[in-house]
Parts: structure tokens; sequence; C-alpha cells
């Protein structure tokens, strides 16, 4: 994929997640304005439909920033990153420790961001998520229970090998592995009995 080609995926993603996030933050404002009216039917209802619309608008708002379009200079700070990969996860099954306290650039968070979906891939039974730096290298460690990482698709990233045909339940792993050719930022991936090393830088 060229960059020209990347770049306007890129572009669509963004529009896309822009486009969604409105309606379902208008969704939102809807439900609250029905719970203080009490016409938003019993607590267990109302309960459900929000944590299914705070969720779908936390996923949009990853998606936008892992399949978005990072501008040059955009930075993201670390109480925005652990926020957003805070809601993201919720109460689900994979917990996430976002370790370093300075701010990212947007195109950095974006690797990290598409790392993190390769990693929550390859735990089915739920695990941790760990991101540390150390001297401009970045590491995502993914560690659980039963690590099941599908060699097929992470060929992309261990093989530097380009699948044929990439499914779109895959394509965070096509994904990476282009736009880290496209920053120039090494990238690495070890899989392990237990765990799954990413490396950037």
């Amino acid at each position: 994929m060229s960059e020209a080609h990347t770049k306007l995926a890129a572009m669509v993603g963004s529009r896309l997640c822009h486009d969604l996030i409105s309606p379902i933050g208008a969704i939102h404002n809807g439900l609250e304005l029905l719970s203080l009216t009490n016409e938003g039917g019993s607590s267990a209802e109302m309960s459900l439909i929000e944590e299914s619309c705070s969720s779908a608008s936390a996923r949009i708002r990853f998606f936008r920033v892992a399949f978005g379009q990072a501008g040059p200079g955009q930075n993201m700070s670390a109480r925005e990153v652990r926020a957003l990969l805070k809601e993201l996860n919720g109460g689900g099954r994979i917990k996430t420790e976002w370790e370093p306290g300075d701010d990212v650039s947007r195109e950095v968070a974006q690797l990290i961001f598409l790392c993190f979906l390769c990693c929550e891939s390859a735990l089915p039974m739920g695990g941790d998520v760990h991101i540390t730096e150390s001297k401009n290298i970045w590491r995502i460690t993914a560690t659980g229970p039963r690590v099941n990482p599908k060699q097929e698709d992470w060929s992309a990233l261990v093989e530097r090998m380009m699948p044929e045909d990439v499914a779109p339940s895959n394509v965070q792993f096509a994904f990476l592995s282009i736009m880290a050719q496209q920053a120039n930022i090494p990238l690495q991936a070890a899989i392990l009995d237990d765990r799954i090393v990413i490396s950037l830088g």
C-alpha cells in the first residue's frame, strides 16, 4: 500500500469516527434526560443501554486514534491516554497499565493503540496489557491465562510478511506494520509461551 493510499484510508477512518461520535453523544444525553424524568423504564434496562452507549463512544474515540489521520505535531497527554484506555476496557476482560507520564505524539499513540488491538485478539480469556517506555523504546507486553495468537495474523509483525488476504477483524496487524514502516519506527514482536512482547523504536 502506497503512502497516499494509507493516508486516504486513515482519513476515511477519521471521517467515520467523527460522524459517528456526535449521534452517540446525543443518544447518551437523551438517556440522561430520560433518567431525570423517570421515563426510561427500569434501572436495569437503562443501565444496559447506558453501558452500551458509553462502550460504543469509547471504542469510536479509540478507533479514531488507532485508524484515523495523525496530524504533524499533535500530542496526547498520558492522562488522556489512560482515561481512554480505562473507558475502552471498562469492566471488561482486559486490563491495561500505561506507565509513561509524559506526553506522547499522536503518531506513536496510534501505533501503540494498534498494538493493543493486536494483543487483544490473542487474549481470548482476558489478561493484562502493560505499556512502558525507556530511552524512546516502547514495549507493549500482553499476558493472560491463555495466550493464543494466530500465526497467520502475527506473521505481518513477527516475520514481516504481509498476508495475501487480510480479514476485516484483523486489519490492525497489516495497518500497524504499514504505519510503522512509513513512520520509520522499528517494529518487533516476540511470541512466548505465556506472553507477547511488541517493541517500537
